[in-house]
């Protein structure tokens, strides 16, 4: 059985929570739930002239990879709204193979349910 995640590739993502927004919608989730949530990370100076200020999505236990949408051959709904472009979906040894290609990105894969 192949196994599917998502490939994140944060040196683009801008920040603008349409992923979140996107999935709570998708889902029903209330204000303060999320499949995915967006953390920001920085900024802060750690040489000179040189700042940290990343975001990052980062998909919670509540992720199901949109299994719904995808057993009706859409993609999950992250990945769908994603203005930047910068979520993947796919087969996780191809999306290994893409993340060897490039620096920051992660791929996440979602415990198997019951």
């Amino acid at each position: 059985m192949t196994a599917y995640g998502l490939l994140i590739d944060y040196e683009w993502c801008t920040g603008c929570h349409t992923c979140e927004v996107a999935c709570q919608m998708e889902h029903g989730y209330p204000v303060d739930q999320w499949g995915i949530k967006l953390v920001e990370v920085g900024p802060w100076e750690y040489a000179p002239k040189t700042w940290q200020y990343t975001y990052l999505p980062v998909p919670t236990d509540q992720c199901d990879l949109c299994a719904e949408r995808v057993g009706k051959g859409r993609v999950p709904t992250c990945v769908h709204h994603c203005q930047a472009k910068c979520i993947e979906y796919g087969p996780v040894d191809e999306l290994a193979a893409k993340l060897a290609e490039k620096p920051k990105q992660s791929i996440f894969r979602p415990a198997e349910t019951k």
